[in-house]
């Protein structure tokens, strides 16, 4: 009986590190509004996602380091990033960066992901758009053949 209920007691603790290894490694996306709002794991890396602002990309002179403004329409977030950018990132269109909130209040980016086609915008952007109000935030799929 004892050796059945340490077996027992192992294979709890087991699941129990299983399940806190993987809510730790869980990665969700906010939107600017649900981070001003506080919704926001502070001091975790999460995703945050909307559409860049026209004009907001600031570059310094030979160096990687970017500034752009990420919008779901009611709110905007700062965005810092160091790295290059991928080839299909403008401003107006879709994105998702990779990274934790700072203290300032600005987004550090570890990643930034923008989106492939000029049809494809990722489903949690365009969710959180079209919670927003946007017209013609809609998620889909590209046709290659079509």
């Amino acid at each position: 009986m004892l050796v059945v209920g340490l077996a027992v007691a192992g294979v709890a603790v087991a699941v129990g590190l299983a399940l806190r290894a993987f809510n730790d490694n869980l990665l969700y996306f906010y939107s600017p509004s649900q981070v001003a709002a506080g919704e926001a794991p502070p001091g975790r890396k999460f995703r945050l996602g909307g559409l860049v602002n026209e004009g907001s990309l600031k570059r310094e002179p030979g160096e990687l380091a970017v500034r752009f403004q990420v919008t779901d329409l009611k709110k905007t977030m700062t965005v810092t990033y160091s790295g290059v950018l991928p080839d299909l990132f403008r401003e107006g269109q879709g994105v998702i960066a990779y990274g934790v909130l700072a203290p300032d209040g600005t987004f550090r980016a570890d990643e930034v992901l923008a989106k492939h086609d000029e049809k494809y915008m990722p489903p949690e952007v365009a969710d959180a758009l079209k919670a927003q109000g946007h017209p013609g935030a809609t998620s889909s799929v590209a046709n290659p053949g079509g």
